[in-house]
């Protein structure tokens, strides 16, 4: 298949690196200046010939085109956003207008910009995708040469339209990526993880990130037992919310076991742990001011608080990590984060209301 992918960070040269390796002829369309550079460049003078590290074992392939023209997204089956969700609006008034019936835009993950999109404008037949998390966590450990951390086993994956799922699984099936498919892209925005776990892991980690200067791994060090209620009292105020909306209000622990282990008969929180310990993670936070905060709490909590606030639903864990992170960085995550007012209140009554259609 020809799969375009926006932004070519960490998330979007593992995806297309691992796309390119199955066969697809893969376009690679970086967004911005703001990080990679170093690597962009060592793409576009190679031809785009890659090496994709995964547990001791090389595979090259090569990413058939390496561009900075938006306007390759034209004629591409699938269209992946994998930019941070703090710059999806922007990258969508640009990409959108270029797309055509038929095609899929899957954003990884999608955090509800399925909203903004509808606020642009949807082109006629041009389904929206949005994933849960990404697919393949991993790194960029030099130009042109990427590394593999780990491999979601099934990936949940929301449809707007929903009745466009049929035609949807099968496009997207055919990228070789294990998709299972939600009831909504709300359900889908909902259960990002990074939600829950990136904003309590890095808040709570302040004083460790900067003590060590940044040589210190996230996972494997601040999930204590006091840590752990913390995550799951915010898990649970999501959980209330998803109730609410009547989609299912899986914990933390369940969906993180379901994107991570086939074992049915295990235990969640058994798998997150196992999954924290992994040798292979990354270290990081490097600093307090990562993306941990500067993303996930104004595109993650702040959407949380906002839903909470609309629905009449107590939120004070999401609020207080909230406050907390404005403290700490001496900012308003507020001011530009992802509200429901931001996204057009109606364009999320309206996806609310079509997937209810659905269901009858």
């Amino acid at each position: 298949m020809k799969v375009a992918i926006l932004g070519a960070g960490n998330s979007g040269c593992l995806l297309a690196a691992d796309y390119a390796g199955r066969g697809h002829e893969v376009t690679l369309i970086k967004t911005s200046h703001a990080m990679h550079d170093e690597n962009f460049q060592y793409l576009m003078e190679h031809d785009g010939s890659v090496m994709l590290e995964e547990f001791g074992e090389n595979k090259e392939s090569s990413i058939a085109h390496v561009t900075r023209e938006i306007e390759a997204v034209k004629g591409q089956d699938v269209v992946l956003l994998c930019t941070q969700t703090g710059y999806h609006k922007e990258v969508l008034e640009r990409a959108l207008p270029l797309l055509q019936e038929g095609q899929i835009l899957l954003m990884v993950p999608g955090y509800l910009s399925t909203a903004y999109a509808m606020g642009i404008g949807i082109p006629e037949g041009v389904i929206l995708a949005e994933a849960e998390s990404n697919f393949i966590d991993g790194r960029i450990r030099v130009p042109g040469h990427f590394r593999v951390g780990f491999r979601n086993v099934r990936n949940p994956v929301g449809i707007y339209p929903a009745h466009q799922i049929v035609y949807a699984s099968e496009v997207l099936d055919k990228l070789g990526t294990p998709f299972t498919y939600v009831e909504s892209v709300v359900e889908a925005a909902l259960h990002n993880p990074n939600m829950v776990v990136h904003t309590v892991g890095a808040v709570m980690s302040m004083p460790r990130i900067e003590a060590t200067g940044g040589d210190y791994c996230m996972y494997h060090e601040v999930f204590t037992p006091s840590v752990w209620k913390i995550l799951e009292a915010l898990d649970q105020e999501k959980m209330d919310i998803l109730q609410h909306l009547d989609l299912p209000p899986v914990p933390y622990t369940e969906a993180c076991k379901f994107r991570n282990s086939l074992d049915e008969e295990r235990d969640g929180k058994e798998v997150f742990f196992e999954y924290a310990a992994m040798p292979e993670r990354a270290k990081g936070p490097l600093t307090v001011n990562s993306r941990y905060i500067t993303e996930d709490v104004p595109q993650g909590l702040v959407l949380m608080e906002s839903l909470g606030s609309v629905l009449g639903i107590p939120v004070p864990i999401c609020t207080s990590l909230i406050e907390l992170a404005n403290a700490a960085l001496d900012t308003d995550f507020r001011k530009e984060g992802r509200t429901l007012h931001r996204l057009g209140e109606e364009n999320v009554r309206q996806i609310l209301k079509e997937r209810e259609g659905e269901r009858r």
